[in-house]
């Protein structure tokens, strides 16, 4: 009797389990299987095709978007580390209480709307003079990304002995040298995280990247946006299908290279 409870309950959780995968990956099939559509229509099969993926490759609005994300995203991820990191070292050096201080202003911005994010950096471009384009969304990046950095690299502060880099120091290294040979290593694993982390928002964000973009320049979110108010085009979901195969190949080398290293 308990063998057949348990064969049921492991059923019932491998139902569940099947059930919760088609929800999340059926929508990514489905624009997967109408990239390669040969009719515009998102119910009627046309044929097998390869040419919305010439069209995106041959769309300068595409090439334009997608080199704007890219270019947006690391810069704003790398600057946003170089900054969140000597944050995290100046905060991990200060009392508990204006750590603590600093700790909850930084977590105001990820708890903020990003609607009033945009919308207040917008006002504060205009306010100063600052005419819309690529490096007030550059500026607004790494202003949202800062945060993601410090959470990220203050764990891995903590961790560290103090005692060592005062070692170095006694020993001669000067600051910097002592930090870049004895806590840089121990915090490498959270710079890593947050530059990622900070990548990835970047490359997902369209509301803070709509209200401080200019006229004339778009990113993939914009772009697909505006393609939703007119209809989008098959080469769009050619767009996503690309995007999505990059990242789950992304995904399956960082699973599988820790792997063959441990063997």
């Amino acid at each position: 009797m308990n063998k057949a409870k348990q064969l049921f309950h492991r059923i019932e959780q491998d139902f569940y389990l099947v059930l919760i995968m088609i929800f999340l990956y059926a929508p990514i099939v489905t624009m997967i299987v109408l990239s390669f559509n040969a009719s515009k229509s998102r119910t009627q099969w046309g044929g097998f095709t390869l040419q919305w993926y010439a069209q995106m490759f041959a769309s300068r609005n595409i090439t334009a978007a997608l080199q704007n994300t890219l270019l947006i995203a690391f810069l704003s991820a790398l600057i946003a580390t170089v900054i969140g990191t000597a944050a995290s070292v100046a905060i991990n050096s200060m009392r508990p209480l204006p750590k603590s201080i600093l700790m909850g202003i930084t977590n105001i911005p990820m708890l903020n709307a990003d609607i009033v994010t945009g919308i207040s950096l917008m006002l504060a471009f205009i306010a100063f003079g600052i005419s819309l384009g690529f490096r007030t969304i550059l500026i607004a990046h790494i202003t949202f990304n800062i945060p993601y950095v410090i959470l990220s690299v203050m764990p891995k502060l903590k961790q560290t002995n103090r005692s060592t880099y005062e070692a170095a120091m006694d020993l001669g290294a000067t600051p910097v040298y002592a930090f870049f040979k004895v806590v840089f290593p121990d915090i490498l694993p959270g710079v890593l995280s947050g530059f990622l982390l900070a990548f990835t928002m970047s490359l997902d964000d369209f509301i803070i990247t709509h209200f401080t973009r200019g006229a004339g320049i778009n990113t993939l979110s914009t772009l697909i946006y505006s393609e939703v108010r007119r209809g989008i085009r098959p080469s769009m979901y050619a767009l996503s299908t690309v995007i999505f195969l990059v990242v789950l190949a992304l995904l399956i080398i960082s699973n599988f290279a820790p792997r063959k290293r441990t063997k």
